[in-house]
């Protein structure tokens, strides 16, 4: 009997318009620093990182705007939903990020946010905003590709 190897990865939530909004230059895994209150409130399925980005703040990437909401159960010790949240990289790898910042004008944005082996881990991307244009040009290609997929399942049968 074959057993079903498991990638131990569960997505919490992703940021769908990132892809559509940015052109995506470069991809980091990252560390989230969290409180308890938030890691369970996490391990119910709950978070939202649509509108969040990270910014530099003395040598450190933090996240801002991601929403985690309150864990019922806590008390007092609830956490604050829309809170900055610390993330968690190498020397070499913030240095790279804050170049990239700085340098190019470019932003960094979260993708995913997950469960990797226990730990949360957030998904970074530093990326390029895209003008209204590019925005149509993709708009374009996503119903050409549509219309053409429809196109051969009917030529096809």
């Amino acid at each position: 009997m074959k057993h079903k190897v498991s990638s131990g990865k569960k997505i919490i939530c992703l940021n769908r318009k990132a892809s559509f909004n940015y052109f995506i230059q470069e991809i980091f895994e990252a560390g989230i620093s969290l409180k308890g209150s938030e890691v369970k409130s996490l391990r119910e399925g709950k978070g939202n990182i649509n509108d969040s980005y990270a910014v530099d703040k003395g040598g450190e990437i933090f996240l801002i705007n991601s929403h985690i909401p309150l864990y019922r159960q806590s008390s007092y010790n609830n956490h604050n939903p829309k809170n900055e949240r610390k993330l968690l990289l190498n020397k070499k790898e913030i240095n790279k990020i804050i170049g990239s910042i700085n340098r190019d004008g470019l932003t960094v944005i979260p993708t995913k946010l997950y469960f990797f082996k226990g730990k949360a881990k957030v998904e970074i991307a530093v990326a390029k905003g895209k003008k209204l244009y590019d925005k149509r040009e993709t708009i374009k290609k996503r119903d050409w590709n549509r219309e053409k997929a429809k196109f051969f399942a009917k030529k096809n049968k």
